[in-house]
């Protein structure tokens, strides 16, 4: 029996207002900005899944402030069936530092990701969250 993949990613706003993003290094979608974020593993909740992406691949630690909406469309994402559930947080420390698996780590503001293209489904989980 076939099961989708469960990703986690997480809309982190900054005190100035400020979204964080990071540059994706493989593909799919290698050299475009997106939501940070990545897979759960098997036996951790999604709310450690989140905090644990969000600091490997921003240097970040973040507090969870609410659940943006869950993303179960088949064709989402073109590795197959992955299943996403998004939330919203606040960075709260830590400063941005990437991993090998990201290029670079950056914040903007709502303006300039409305003219952005971004990996995914990340440009409708910002505007379902009211960010952009």
């Amino acid at each position: 029996m076939k099961t989708p993949g469960l990703t986690v990613d997480v809309i982190i706003t900054c005190e100035d207002g400020k979204v964080v993003l990071v540059k994706r290094k493989n593909e799919p979608y290698s050299g475009y900005w997106e939501i940070p974020g990545g897979f759960a593993e098997y036996g951790e909740k999604v709310q450690t899944t989140a905090h644990r992406e969000v600091e490997e691949e921003t240097g970040l630690k973040i507090k969870i402030e609410e659940l943006v909406g869950v993303y179960s469309h088949p064709d989402r994402d073109p590795r197959g069936h992955i299943i996403s559930v998004c939330f919203k947080a606040k960075h709260i420390d830590g400063k941005f530092d990437s991993d090998d698996e990201i290029l670079k780590v950056k914040s903007f503001s709502k303006d300039e990701i409305q003219n952005m293209k971004l990996a995914f489904n990340h440009k409708n989980m910002l505007k379902h969250a009211s960010v952009i």
